[in-house]
């Protein structure tokens, strides 16, 4: 009986996986939803959406297989450090997985052929499907009529003439057929993956250098602006009144703390994993000083205030703002 045929769809919040839903909800076919949690995406855009969704969701957090991943994808990166095929392999290994858990018939996703120029043209979507283990049971709604059928298909458990033939980056037909649908309150299509990013992604580079690190410094990657001073010291540079507030949450024993005496400016967090000499705290003041609220064309001196994890200040050090070119050299990101 179709009313006992079920589904897991990978949700990701967005328009497209809320249309895929719909339409295979429409056939009596009962869906239950999957995402994914890790350090590099959020989960506010799908927490935001399955309110208005009459659907279960099991959220798997996948940090450990995407850090291996990282080390080395066996599919490469995209422009930054983004390894989108075998990220998705993984998601639709694990989509399966649970869809053998609960006894489903199926997976699907909201994915259009073209859309993404790396993991969703043709030939990708075959390796995803292929490394996944489970050919032939993944389902595209929106492009499954540009694309070779499925298992559900052939056994009659999808009625293929109501699936789509959508191709492309262009959002219109979607857009469309969710005002015939009556959806009305979606997220924009703007990227949720800082892998994707440039800056993020040089910071994560660098990261990667250390021979061990903690979630919590993938964290870290996210505020401020990065210096690596030395193999094993990083300063980060609060850019707001909300990053200086966050970067306290970072200061562990060990650690250092540097902002202006008198003058509105950052906060500095100087994370290292080896002894701090005089240089690396002189370093440290002076590129904290250069984003403090100064006249620059005098570049006069700066007291900058250090202190340690017990917030003791440690001393003040009268310094001159570090120059331009030698803040480029030791800046992570462009």
């Amino acid at each position: 009986m179709k009313d006992k045929i079920k589904a897991v769809v990978l949700f990701s919040g967005g328009l497209d996986s809320i249309l895929a839903v719909k339409l295979i909800q429409e056939q009596g076919i009962e869906v239950r939803g999957i995402n994914f949690k890790s350090p590099f995406f959020g989960l506010d855009k799908t927490l935001a959406t399955i309110k208005n969704i009459d659907m279960d969701l099991k959220i798997i957090d996948i940090t450990q297989e995407l850090l291996k991943i990282l080390r080395n994808p066996r599919h490469g990166f995209g422009k930054n450090m983004n390894p989108c095929i075998d990220c998705h392999a993984l998601m639709f290994k694990k989509a399966g997985e649970y869809m053998n858990e609960i006894e489903a018939s199926f997976v699907l996703s909201g994915e259009v052929l073209g859309e993404r120029p790396m993991s969703q043209n043709r030939n990708s979507l075959n390796i995803i499907e292929r490394e996944s283990g489970f050919e032939g049971r993944i389902l595209r709604p929106l492009s499954a009529l540009l694309l070779a059928e499925t298992i559900p298909e052939k056994k009659g458990l999808v009625d293929r003439n109501k699936l789509l033939d959508i191709s492309g980056r262009s959002r219109k037909r979607q857009m469309e057929l969710a005002t015939k649908m009556g959806i009305r309150d979606y997220p924009s299509p703007a990227g949720g993956c800082k892998l994707t990013e440039p800056a993020f992604s040089k910071r994560l580079r660098d990261l990667f250098t250390q021979e061990s690190f903690s979630l919590e410094e993938i964290e870290l990657l996210k505020l401020g602006r990065h210096f690596r001073l030395s193999r094993d010291i990083k300063l980060v540079v609060g850019r707001n009144k909300e990053e200086n507030e966050q970067l306290l949450n970072f200061f562990q024993d060990e650690d250092f703390l540097f902002k202006a005496k008198n003058l509105k400016g950052p906060v500095s967090l100087l994370k290292k994993r080896s002894k701090v000499n005089n240089e690396f705290i002189d370093k440290s003041c002076r590129i904290t000083a250069r984003y403090c609220d100064r006249n620059e064309e005098e570049n006069e001196e700066v007291n900058i205030n250090y202190y340690s994890k017990s917030k003791e200040l440690i001393r003040t050090m009268k310094v001159k703002p570090l120059i331009e070119d030698e803040l480029e050299i030791l800046r992570i990101q462009g």
